[in-house]
């Protein structure tokens, strides 16, 4: 069963029909997913977690981090920086590349 399926679609504020529809299966898959301890094909997850930006690992229950786990590396960051890579992490993809949009149009000489 995917644990935390319910919990994003509602806030996300859509319906089974329209989750239904962004990733090809019926609202009646997505019942199934959330009430009834069906579980989809691992293309199908990874097409769930894809659009709520979250991991596999979070929609099953394996974790309670909700955002995408991605590979980091060591650095020496004050307070104010490490705010700044946080709330970073919080947002979705789209959004992630206009902040990174912004930063080339300040960073270019």
């Amino acid at each position: 069963m995917i644990k935390n399926l319910k919990q994003l679609r509602i806030e996300k504020g859509i319906s089974q029909h329209q989750l239904a529809e962004v990733i090809g299966v019926s609202q009646q898959s997505i019942n199934k997913y959330e009430n009834h301890g069906v579980e989809p094909d691992i293309e199908t997850l990874i097409k769930i977690a894809d659009y709520f930006n979250t991991s596999v690992d979070y929609l099953i229950g394996h974790t309670q981090i909700s955002r995408v786990i991605e590979e980091t590396s060591s650095f020496d960051l004050n307070q104010k920086e490490a705010q700044v890579i946080q709330r970073f992490r919080l947002v979705n993809r789209r959004q992630k590349e206009c902040v990174l949009n912004i930063l080339d149009c300040f960073s270019q000489k």
